[in-house]
């Protein structure tokens, strides 16, 4: 068997619509050194690591054989569409190329059946970007072997880096960074490489950036509708991954606006401060109109009541 055969199996087998360099130059790299693939021995490969020109000629190899092509549904030239794969899904191969991404916010809202719009814009979170570096060190270490890392650079081979992809499909990517990233965040899809974000991080995401997720009434209505079925997830969420602000707002928004309950939510009451200026929307003006409770101000306009 040639590397070629050998790189074109490895890719069919493979679960998910796209590759990047990265990807492409791991499978080299791999074959290179085990020589084998499925116990079968790889013909004519002597050296021990594989070189750039090496990598070229084998990408150029499929690429003209069809197994691998670049597109403007995916504008990458570092992206490569799989042969007989389905591109349809705009999130997946937004996962597939960022490692760390996650679609969240309105998008998330959308997948767990939270909201009836449909997004033209696919909003994806992921770690800001020294972050980000430190995780793709880790993940190329842990992928190639850590006695083999330095190998891997030493020959040239693409490394992990985070690639620009404005639109998928010609859907509008729109990614956001966050200090509060976690792999706890969001859940990986079985069967697929696509993770989203958990419900109760995606309740979480409306209180803290209500912008991505509709607007602060949009986010409301969801809370209204779903808050009494996700409560446990939400409350759970809240109380170990909230700051003390979001604690207020959703505390706020569950017990004195739906008057629903639970234990915990109590507890967060600890956090309401006198004196201060906090407002249910951060980004509008301050209110008077006042949520004595929770030390808040209400500062959005309430529907008259019939």
């Amino acid at each position: 068997m040639d590397i070629r055969t050998a790189l074109t199996l490895e890719l069919g087998d493979l679960h998910q619509p796209v590759v990047t360099s990265y990807h492409l130059g791991l499978l080299v790299f791999r074959l290179y050194k085990t020589k084998t693939y499925r116990g079968e021995p790889i013909a004519r490969l002597s050296k021990s690591y594989p070189e750039r020109s090496d990598y070229r000629r084998f990408v150029g190899s499929l690429e003209h054989s069809g197994v691998l092509r670049n597109t403007t549904a995916v504008p990458n030239k570092e992206v490569f569409i799989l042969l007989g794969k389905d591109i349809s899904s705009a999130e997946e191969i937004a996962c597939c190329v960022d490692p760390f991404a996650y679609v969240s916010h309105l998008s998330a809202m959308e997948y767990h059946g939270l909201t009836d719009r449909f997004p033209k814009t696919l909003f994806i979170t992921a770690p800001p970007p020294v972050r980000w570096s430190q995780l793709a060190v880790e993940k190329m270490r842990k992928d190639i072997g850590g006695e083999f890392y330095s190998s891997y650079l030493d020959a040239n081979l693409p490394r992990l880096r985070r690639l620009r992809l404005p639109k998928i499909n010609r859907k509008t990517v729109s990614l956001f960074t966050t200090v509060h990233y976690d792999p706890g965040a969001y859940l990986s899809i079985q069967g697929k490489t696509l993770r989203v974000s958990t419900i109760g991080r995606t309740f979480l995401d409306m209180i803290r950036e209500p912008d991505l997720c509709g607007g602060i009434y949009h986010v409301l209505d969801v809370f209204a509708e779903h808050a009494p079925r996700y409560l446990r997830l939400i409350v759970d969420k809240v109380d170990r991954h909230g700051s003390p602000i979001d604690k207020v707002r959703v505390g706020y928004i569950l017990e004195e606006r739906l008057k629903l309950e639970h234990p915990t939510i109590a507890t967060w009451r600890a956090y309401a401060k006198r004196g201060g200026s906090r407002k249910l929307l951060a980004q509008a003006d301050y209110s008077p109109r006042f949520s004595e409770t929770w030390c808040l101000s209400i500062n959005i306009d309430e529907p008259e009541e019939a």
